[in-house]
């Protein structure tokens, strides 16, 4: 991750004056303005250093082994791995068990290496019982192993502690929300968080503008709730806060009702309730936890490990056929190769999404105002061929490698498409919470019979119904499922318009 990955030129209209910029933009600055996809990707590093870890102690221990070995590694028997076994074991599952992964604020960088040298003692008090049990004559293999294993994760998480620190001070790792409500409540709040600096307030909204200040805490009231809702830094937003008078109830329904409609998570603080527990709430771990297989965070992961292993494997195996397509294109007719148009992403982010072009080029289409039918005479001979294979979808795996989009998801709609003449996401209240996932170059809605384009207002209802449901019950498996089935679903569907 670099400090340019993704910068938002300024949240806010930017004045030529510096000072004055400044001031707009109000106290809570990072350095680097990530997106909420790319945000909630540096959250999961607690599992890449873990990774790396297990990689590291598994290599030391083959090269230990093998150089211990007389005859090489065929010639090691239980007595002389059993030690060894045990005192990896020992190490990795008590750096996992006392939260090592976390690196929390509270536990200082000495302490956090202190530790791995106690976790390397109970090893080798480990590795010394295993001996006794087993024999002794793993017990000197095991003595250097854990030496060696000391010194690789006292180096790997010196590294680890340098880089999270770095992620600390440039603001990454310090969640980004909007408050809606100018009220005593979000002041105490952004007074509570400026001193914690554990959250970064990014603006407020109110309804009430004729009676909101032009800053509240020094962060900017950037406009009503309407306003929030297609604002530019929506997709940077990691969490929408509803600070609220608790007696205006009818008010506070009729706001809630309007933000669902946005993918950001929404947060209800009420007056008069505990300010800190609230920011402790939505500050939470600065690091995805390592445990359960069913946290959201853990789900997360498997699915990016899913998205990486299977799209390289796909990208190396379709490479031939994307050389011949790309050919057939070039003959076929004149224009680019590739067609690129602009789509929503997760949470709101404008993404360019690749695909092979279909369509002859003067007829480009980039917001899709009007959705391809059956025998569309704006489609290529190649064209006819590679949509009604799906073949023109397989660029999309560098979206897919790049982290824009994942294998299983919800289809990524062209910003501003119709349905008709109007704007398929006025068509649908929950439209948006198909962006509370990242899209898909596949998804429960394909094999389902719901792809290509949406022509009437209950299809776009049953494509979002669909997408919203596989939200819901995504997995690892559920996500193995649709790739298996993807090919011959797609491929036995004739009559679809693609």
């Amino acid at each position: 991750m670099t400090d340019c990955a993704s910068h938002l030129a300024d949240p806010l209209p930017a004045p030529t004056d510096r000072a004055a910029r400044r001031a707009a933009r109000g106290p809570f600055r990072t350095e680097v303005w990530l997106s909420a996809r790319q945000r909630s990707g540096v959250r999961l590093a607690a599992h890449y250093f873990r990774a790396a870890d297990v990689l590291a102690v598994l290599i030391i221990g083959l090269a230990v082994a093998w150089a211990a070995a007389p005859n090489g590694l065929g010639a090691l028997t239980v007595s002389l791995i059993a030690p060894g076994l045990a005192a990896g074991v020992v190490i990795l599952g008590l750096m996992r068990g006392l939260n090592l992964y976390g690196f929390r604020r509270s536990r200082r960088p000495l302490a956090h290496l202190a530790s791995i040298v106690g976790l390397s003692l109970a090893a080798a008090g480990a590795a010394f019982i295993v001996s006794l049990i087993v024999g002794h004559e793993g017990r000197a293999i095991a003595e250097v192993f854990i030496l060696a294993t000391t010194a690789t994760l006292l180096l790997l998480h010196s590294l680890w502690l340098a880089i999270v620190t770095r992620w600390r001070r440039q603001g990454v790792l310090s969640p980004n929300i909007v408050i809606v409500g100018a009220t005593r409540n979000a002041e105490v709040l952004i007074q509570r968080a400026l001193e914690r600096r554990d959250l970064n307030v990014l603006g407020v909204f109110d309804d009430r503008l004729e009676r909101s200040p032009e800053n509240i805490g020094g962060v900017p009231v950037l406009g009503d709730a309407n306003a929030l809702m297609s604002h530019r830094m929506t997709p940077y937003v990691d969490r929408i806060v509803l600070a609220i008078d608790a007696k205006g109830g009818e008010r506070v329904r009729e706001l809630t009702r309007r933000l669902e409609g946005l993918p950001n998570p929404l947060t209800v603080l009420v007056e008069g309730g505990c300010v800190d527990a609230a920011l402790d709430r939505l500050a939470s771990a600065p690091l995805a936890p390592l445990g359960g297989p069913a946290h959201a965070d853990r789900k997360a992961f498997n699915k990016r490990m899913l998205d990486v292993v299977v799209g390289l494997v796909a990208l190396i195996l379709a490479t031939p056929v994307m050389a011949m397509v790309a050919l057939a294109i070039r003959l076929d007719s004149p224009g680019p190769i590739f067609f690129r148009q602009r789509r929503h992403g997760f949470n709101h982010e404008e993404i360019v999404v690749w695909k092979f072009r279909s369509m002859r080029h003067a007829d480009a289409d980039a917001t899709a105002s009007r959705q391809v039918s059956a025998n569309d005479c704006r489609v290529t001979r190649v064209g006819r061929f590679i949509r009604a294979t799906s073949l023109d979808e397989l660029p999309q795996l560098f979206n897919i490698l790049t982290g824009e989009m994942s294998l299983v998801g919800p289809r990524p709609h062209a910003i501003g498409m119709k349905t008709g003449d109007t704007e398929s996401a006025r068509l649908v209240a929950e439209y948006a919470h198909r962006h509370r996932i990242k899209p898909g170059m596949t998804g429960w809605a394909a094999i389902k019979g719901s792809r290509g384009p949406v022509n009437t207002e209950q299809e776009v209802r049953r494509r979002v119904q669909l997408d919203i449901d596989y939200i819901e019950r995504q997995s690892f498996w559920l996500d193995l499922w649709v790739i298996l089935v993807t090919v011959p679903v797609l491929l036995g569907d004739r009559s679809a318009v693609r």
